[in-house]
């Protein structure tokens, strides 16, 4: 390994008590220092801050904070995986022109990214080398449509040679070499750059599209890059080493030029306009600047690495890999620092542990770090949550929500630590329990029960071939992957569809903009008006056709009758789906064909153009004149709801304190559904308070008040609640009972719900009438989702929740009388409880009603169980009194229950342990035999074999094992039965049936 370096320029002042070798680079100077002082000096806080002021104060760029890990609007990601992720929509053209994104030229920022799960997924390679990682940050400079190729070499070259201080002679520099197969020349350009920057010709390596050209996707944006690599062991001519996967020589920085965009038929396209996004990984910079090989020897880990060691049972972090690494223990080292890192950065942008997406990919993050923790490194339960103080010693600064989230996150691993522990403690008595009903000649575990622990319970499947292999059996894998590619293919077909509209790609945009097609208006969504007698009032608007597209976003002349189309307007008053609010429905007409609608099925917002799907009942073409209808009582109900969601959001915070935060919404004219974190779920009373505080507001018919206001300043207002979205500038402000003014003025004192918000509301908050909140639950731990309705629904969950009350009072009336039921009272009676309790669950009433009618029902069928076992005990006594010592026992019982007749089978055989048992029991009603029957082990009758022969002589079926079995015949002769019971008799006591 080469001695650790530390690069100086002679720019920096720098005063160090070292002896040191100068070394002469083009006029510069060199220091080759002790690691100690590179450690000093090149920490990890100034180098991104170093980073961000070197584009921000001398190159005139825009510092934007990196975006949360869980993408906005991009259901293509689990996580933000990449820098450029946050600036898509100013890549494709479709920012919204009223918000800051839109009026980005330059941008600097310092991006969290994760990488587990999707397409690219580090997960399994961690801990496995020294350099690969689940969380990382990203540094990242963009030019969208400002500078290019020279600009942009250019600053990487001068930060990385003057400002951080590395040496030219060990970088070398990769660009892209063309590829005549897709018609693409080498980018001798760039080449040209580089040369003219000093870098030597032997050091300009030419690559292919596999190394030196960057694409978004399948479509959109996309272009040449040039990579800048560095040898840790030079100075020394190496270029065979770059791009080969060696560990001496490695990418540090990439510069992507955005030329062209990928057509959905493959082919590529010069884009209007050209960008630059850049990436450099902050670990990897590291270990050159910090003189390391490895990005766990940095600041970034190493504080890590000796608080796992301070909680670990075993010996500190040697930094050992593969064979060398006995044990593993470097190993875990490794897995438990990486993965403590993303789970804090991850929860702290309100992602947590869950059973799909990105959620169910932390949460193996989780189980993994955890087995790691305890059972390679020995640590205790609760180590892993206890390293989250070091985490945000070392991010904090950067991203200060993890100083805020601190405890959330701590409690949220602890949680989910313990019920996994608990899951590794129910899947081990699992696989013992079906090893010990497994023959001794079988030696494949069935996959079925593997994969059901490691969906259901998260045990790990290697673990389970582990154990398996310990007890000499073996798992079926073919069958295993079988069961895994259901399992996906079921996770695909449940996805969510895309937006019906197919949005303009960024041609079609730039088109817009370029002919000077102005952006949609579409303020008159805004203008209704409340009526003396309460109704509200939604004119129709008037606007002229400005271009048609095909679905698939081609643009049309005209489109004919029957055509599936979407329709550019100059202004609208249709609401196109945004901030989780359900688009307008309606129909627009031509003024020259009055009588004929055109109905409006989707309407979507892209670029600041509002496009409108219907289908063309005639031919319309651009330039036809229309006048716009919405659907006015689906409108209302949107209305209706968004303010109630707005007014819900406000009694959270109010009940349960600050802490509360929106984690996400939907607002439709039936219902509204809303998310947000709390510790756990809601109790009756809680539930109760939240609903009284609704309609409190409600019954104050309170007026709820709008005004568009400059963002900076909306930011300023007491109380306001934002959500992780990119907001216009100006941003509408939604305050319900105080003027927007007042709250501006900042003199008053009032709580009160205040949102940045573009959805439509009510103008008063009557109009609500009443709230039901029908379902509350925990999605994960540390979110709840409630789903509530209002208006006619509300009072309908209401009065369904008295009638449902009702009739568990005269459940539980029946039960009380009940003293002595027989055997089939009893039974009957758990069955009705059993059907209340499914009508209960699947009825839409109020959730603390539903709550407490539940906790009702399940104190009931726990008196009508015990009754039942109660009585099939002396069900099996009054048998065993009447057949004595037998050791053959055929008979029957009444019941119309299988279970019961299964359990007496069991009870009697448990009085008499030496006893072969077979019982039926007659449904003379339906003709139904029942059959159930135990024999002793290692007995000359098979149990499946005689309730099989039972039950076949009565045209049934019947199976189990070779000392349980049940079946089910059928009969209407009481004879037939008596006989079937002789024939069972000789069979046990043959061995065959007579």
């Amino acid at each position: 390994m080469a001695a650790p370096v530390r690069f100086l320029t002679a720019r920096r002042s720098v005063v160090l008590n070292v002896n040191f070798t100068v070394l002469t680079f083009r006029s510069r100077k060199y220091s080759t220092l002790p690691r100690t002082d590179v450690q000093k000096e090149f920490s990890s806080k100034w180098v991104r801050q170093k980073f961000i002021d070197f584009f921000k104060e001398q190159h005139g760029h825009r510092y934007v904070p990196s975006s949360p890990v869980r993408p906005r609007g991009d259901p293509s990601l689990l996580f933000v995986n990449a820098g450029m992720n946050q600036f898509k929509p100013v890549l494709l053209g479709a920012a919204d022109p009223r918000s800051e994104m839109a009026s980005y030229r330059r941008v600097v920022n310092s991006q969290k990214c994760v990488r587990a799960g999707g397409k690219h997924n580090d997960l399994e390679d961690v801990g496995r080398d020294v350099y690969h990682h689940t969380f990382f940050e990203m540094l990242g400079n963009w030019s969208f449509g400002d500078y290019f190729k020279e600009e942009a070499c250019s600053m990487a070259w001068r930060l990385l040679t003057e400002e951080y201080g590395i040496p030219p002679e060990r970088l070398y520099v990769s660009y892209f070499g063309g590829d005549a197969a897709c018609g693409l020349p080498a980018d001798e350009e760039t080449r040209e750059i580089w040369r003219s920057l000093g870098v030597r010709g032997e050091r300009l390596l030419p690559f292919g599209m596999s190394d030196n050209f960057w694409e978004m996707g399948d479509v959109g944006p996309c272009g040449p890059c040039t990579e800048i690599h560095y040898d840790h062991l030079g100075p020394r001519e190496a270029p065979g080493l770059v791009n080969a996967d060696s560990p001496d020589m490695v990418e540090i920085w990439n510069l992507v030029f955005m030329q062209y965009n990928r057509e959905a038929d493959g082919g590529l396209r010069v884009l209007p306009q050209q960008s630059v996004d850049t990436g450099m990984g902050l670990e990897r910079l590291l270990t050159v600047l910090q003189g390391q090989r490895s990005n766990y020897n940095t600041d970034l880990f190493t504080p890590l690495l000796n608080a796992i060691h301070q909680c670990s049972g075993v010996q500190a972090y040697g930094g050992r890999t593969g064979e060398e690494d006995s044990g593993k223990v470097d190993m875990a080292y490794r897995v438990v620092a990486d993965h403590v890192r993303t789970l804090s950065i991850c929860i702290a942008d309100g992602v947590y542990p869950g059973m799909t997406g990105a959620e169910l990919v932390l949460r193996r993050i989780l189980r993994r770090a955890v087995r790691y923790l305890t059972e390679v490194l020995k640590a205790p339960q609760g180590s892993l949550a206890s390293l989250v103080p070091t985490v945000v010693h070392s991010l904090g600064d950067a991203y200060v929500e993890l100083q805020e989230e601190q405890e959330r996150i701590m409690d949220i691993i602890n949680e989910n630590e313990d019920h996994f522990l608990s899951a590794l403690r129910q899947g081990r008595r699992v696989i013992d329990r079906t090893l010990g009903k497994m023959a001794a000649h079988e030696t494949t575990f069935p996959a079925p029960v593997a994969w059901s622990l490691h969906r259901n319970l998260g045990f790990p499947l290697d673990l389970v071939h582990l154990m398996l292999e310990e007890r000499g059996k073996g798992l079926d894998t073919h069958h295993l992957q079988q069961l895994e590619q259901q399992e996906k293919e079921r996770a695909q077909s449940q996805a969510p569809l895309e937006g019906a509209v197919a949005l303009l790609d960024v041609h079609s945009l730039c088109a817009l903009q370029r002919e000077g097609v102005p952006h949609t208006d579409d303020s008159p969504k805004y203008h209704y008006s409340l009526r003396h007698d309460g109704t509200y009032e939604f004119p129709p608007c008037s606007a002229e056709v400005l271009a048609l597209y095909s679905v698939e976003g081609a643009l049309l002349r005209e489109a004919g009758e029957g055509r599936d189309c979407l329709v550019l307007l100059d202004r609208t008053c249709f609401y196109s789906q945004q901030g989780g609010q359900e688009h307008d429905q309606g129909y627009m007409t031509t003024d020259h064909l009055q009588g004929v609608l055109y109905p409006v099925s989707d309407v979507q917002l892209v670029g600041g153009y509002v496009l409108h799907r219907i289908t063309a009942t005639e031919t319309l073409r651009p330039g036809d004149h229309v006048q716009l209808h919405i659907d006015q009582a689906q409108r209302l109900a949107c209305m209706v709801k968004h303010t109630a969601t707005h007014v819900l959001n406000f009694a959270l915070r109010q009940l349960l304190g600050g802490g509360v935060a929106q984690r996400g919404s939907h607002v439709s004219a039936h219902r509204l559904r809303f998310d947000f974190s709390v510790k756990a779920s809601l109790s009756v009373s809680e539930l109760q308070q939240v609903e009284s505080l609704v309609q409190q507001i409600i019954q104050e018919d309170v007026q709820v008040h709008t005004q568009e206001v400059p963002l900076a300043l909306a930011n300023q207002i007491p109380g306001l609640r934002t959500v992780d979205e990119v907001y216009p500038d100006p941003v509408r402000v939604v305050s319900v009972a105080v003027p927007v003014s007042e709250l501006l003025e900042g003199g008053c004192n009032t709580h009160t719900s205040v949102e940045l918000c573009c959805g439509t509301h009510l103008i008063r908050t009557g109009a609500i009438r009443d709230l039901v909140i029908t379902s509350e639950r925990q999605l994960v731990k540390g979110i709840s989702r409630i789903v509530a309705v209002t208006g006619d629904d509300a009072r309908e969950a209401r009065e369904t929740g008295n009638v449902l009350e009702q009739e568990v009072e005269a459940l539980s009336a029946r039960v009380a009388v009940a003293t002595s039921p027989s055997l089939h009272e009893a039974q009957r009676l758990s069955k009705d409880v059993g059907q209340l309790t499914d009508a209960l669950e699947g009825t839409p009433i109020p959730q603390w009603q539903k709550r407490v009618l539940q906790t009702r029902l399940k104190a009931l069928q726990r008196s009508t169980n015990t009754s039942i076992r109660k009585l099939e005990i002396k069900e099996a006594q009054k048998l065993h009194e009447k057949h004595g010592l037998q050791t053959l026992v055929v008979d029957t019982i009444d019941t119309d229950s299988i279970s019961v007749v299964v359990k007496t089978v069991n009870r009697y055989s448990e009085l008499s342990p030496g006893c072969m048992v077979l019982l039926l029991a007659h449904q003379r009603s339906s003709g139904r035999v029942l059959c159930a029957c135990q024999v002793p082990k290692g007995g000359v009758v098979s149990a499946s074999e005689w309730a099989l022969s039972v039950c076949g002589r009565l045209g049934g079926n019947a199976g189990g094992s070779a000392t349980v079995a049940k079946g089910v015949g059928s009969t209407r002769s009481t004879e037939d039965l008596s006989q079937t019971l002789t024939w069972a008799q000789h069979y046990a006591q043959r061995g065959e049936g007579p």
